[in-house]
């Protein structure tokens, strides 16, 4: 199965005038594009054979997960009863690249603190804006995940595995929760991907497989390049040398994940921005009413329940028009347009305020070590009181054996 990407005729005019002017190129190298192609055909070969294996063979979904939580807890070589498949799954997952450099994963992880809840709200907008694909919609809406009232849920499963690979050290440390909530994601991610390939809304001839490799990249450039410039727009200065740390440590996380970072992941911060205009030159926008369904009810799910009163309410209030407020900003007009929304504007003007105190700050910690220190722990502090107080008794399950909901 070939998946057909074609740019489009304005973006093709528009690449053709940067180009003219600028002499850069905003699409691509044909390998690349090559690359990103077939990668739409392509999966997670490995985790495939365990969780086909395990969760979806004979030793069903509640034994598979007791497995892995053993296997995870005392090391694969200590399960007696894991299958070569998981072996294999452990071995892939443990070894740790040779192009892994540990001081740029800190760097790149330090970038993330700094940028704190900013990044899980920027992350959503951008996210929301690709709901105009199928590719993307369709497995979203048939998991269940960010549909309806369980939007939000799924969004605080994704902030605390943000939070845990932000860590200092984390994703490096074997044995860490870093390190096993990303196993877990992958595990996840394979399951979903094998059940809707086999529902009939999925069209494999059109679309290739769900969450496919190329996929997971724009997931991890959603991590790095798409942030790392967007956030100057609310005063996050980052450097080019912080750029390129948080595309190295984004790389990793591909690793950890399933994501093959290889011929197709960016070299640098322009080779990104070519494959996030690659991705919307080839838009479709086939994905009908699941676009809406998924966009109109994230935001919403803030919003606070109607038992809520005083500060909580209050508290829940000001994250539904912050989110609302980054999607005004991060969200390209000409989609946002299309989608019933809260205004966004009470949490533009906050965000806007806001951008030269930060900016302030992002110039004060270049020279003063310890405002860097300072801007990490609140900015990551005050990212794990807003989870915490939203998860309530609440666990994230990041369930592989989930059934889609239709």
């Amino acid at each position: 199965m070939t998946v057909e990407l074609t740019v489009s005729p304005q973006h093709r005019r528009i690449r053709d005038r940067v180009k003219r002017f600028t002499r850069f190129d905003l699409l691509p190298s044909d390998a690349v594009r090559g690359a990103f192609v077939s990668g739409h055909s392509d999966g997670d070969p490995v985790a495939e054979r365990f969780v086909a294996q395990t969760y979806h063979g004979e030793m069903g979904s509640a034994k598979a997960r007791e497995l892995l939580d053993e296997a995870l807890r005392v090391g694969v070589d200590n399960v007696p009863d894991a299958p070569e498949s998981m072996r294999e799954l452990f071995a892939e997952f443990e070894t740790v690249p040779d192009w892994v450099d540990p001081e740029l994963i800190e760097q790149g992880a330090a970038v993330w603190r700094r940028w704190g809840y900013s990044l899980g709200a920027v992350g959503n907008a951008g996210t929301m804006d690709t709901y105009t694909e199928a590719s993307l919609a369709v497995p979203l809406s048939l998991s269940g995940g960010y549909a309806g009232a369980s939007a939000l849920h799924r969004y605080l499963e994704t902030s605390r595995w943000w939070l845990e690979v932000c860590r200092p050290g984390a994703v490096l440390t074997p044995g860490s929760t870093a390190r096993e909530v990303s196993l877990k994601v992958r595990v996840m991610h394979v399951s979903v991907r094998a059940r809707v390939a086999a529902h009939p809304e999925w069209r494999s001839d059109v679309h290739g497989l769900p969450i496919s490799q190329s996929e997971m990249m724009l997931t991890l450039l959603g991590g790095s390049v798409a942030p790392a410039l967007g956030l100057f727009a609310l005063g996050f200065l980052t450097s080019p040398a912080e750029m390129r740390a948080v595309l190295h440590f984004n790389r990793y996380l591909g690793h950890l994940v399933g994501c093959r970072v290889d011929e197709m992941y960016p070299e640098t911060v322009a080779d990104g921005v070519r494959l996030l205009y690659y991705f919307d030159a080839t838009r479709k926008h086939d994905s009908g009413p699941l676009g809406p369904e998924l966009v109109e009810g994230f935001v919403p799910s803030f919003r606070p329940g109607p038992s809520v009163r005083g500060v909580g309410r209050a508290r829940a209030l000001a994250h539904l028009h912050l989110q609302a407020g980054y999607t005004r900003l991060f969200m390209l007009p000409w989609n946002r347009k299309d989608y019933r929304l809260p205004s966004g504007l009470p949490g533009l003007a906050f965000l806007v305020a806001r951008a030269p105190f930060v900016a302030v700050v992002e110039l004060l910690r270049r020279v003063v070590p310890a405002v860097d220190d300072a801007q990490q722990r609140i900015a990551v502090n005050s990212w794990r009181r807003w989870h915490a107080w939203h998860l309530g008794s609440r666990e994230e399950a990041f369930d592989a054996s989930k059934a889609l909901r239709r």
